[in-house]
């Protein structure tokens, strides 16, 4: 499903943010990426995201290496993956609704179809009774939820978060972690970049450890 295979990433001021780093995450996996403050867990988040290109070896996504995609076909690749931001990243100037819809109505969904996706994945996050509200209206971890529905709206194969409960409570990280569980147990292989040890610890599933840019632990399946 995904594969890093010596993965090297340099950016221009000579940092290294990557060194010789390789693993897999099968289909229906759910990994823990983790490792200190700028261990590269984002930069590895935003190579799958095609946001960024490697500087040496080969990414490859359900069967794809990434170097033969084209900046004109990314946005049709990432229809695939739903992306979870620490910071929520919603229009508060919209409802819950509109932001849950926007990555439909970008891809030209239908207007019946968006309403029944979005009511679908606002149900399983606990949000259908608050559609019209207001993000500003909502609770840190409820915005967060939105924030998850808006990312499996469109039924990806492949879920990424990036440290999706830093700014929760541990009953509220909890959770959004068990949220991503229940969307792992119907076929949705997660991602998930975390500093949280004491909590994914517990969760008992793989956890990938980088260190300074290196692959230290997790990278066999």
């Amino acid at each position: 499903m995904i594969s890093f295979e010596r993965i090297s990433k340099r950016y221009g001021e000579g940092h290294d943010a990557l060194r010789e780093v390789s693993f897999k995450i099968e289909k229906d996996e759910l990994v823990f990426l983790t490792g200190h403050s700028g261990a590269g867990k984002s930069t590895i988040l935003r190579l799958i995201m095609l946001m960024e290109r490697p500087t040496r070896g080969e990414v490859v996504v359900n069967g794809r290496p990434l170097r033969k995609i084209g900046p004109r076909a990314i946005p049709h690749y990432r229809r695939d993956i739903g992306v979870v931001f620490q910071n929520h990243q919603l229009l508060f100037d919209r409802t819950v609704f509109d932001n849950v819809a926007l990555p439909l109505i970008i891809c030209g969904y239908d207007h019946r179809e968006v309403g029944r996706r979005v009511r679908a994945a606002l149900d399983k996050v606990g949000l259908l009774s608050r559609e019209r509200a207001m993000p500003i209206a909502l609770s840190g971890g409820q915005q967060q939820r939105v924030g998850i529905a808006r990312a499996i709206v469109a039924k990806p194969t492949i879920l990424l978060a990036d440290e999706p409960t830093g700014n929760l409570d541990p009953a509220l990280s909890a959770e959004i972690m068990h949220l991503f569980e229940a969307f792992n147990q119907v076929g949705v292989t997660v991602l998930i970049a975390s500093h949280d040890l004491a909590l994914i610890s517990r969760l008992h599933h793989r956890i990938i450890t980088l260190k300074q840019g290196k692959l230290i632990a997790g990278g066999a399946h």
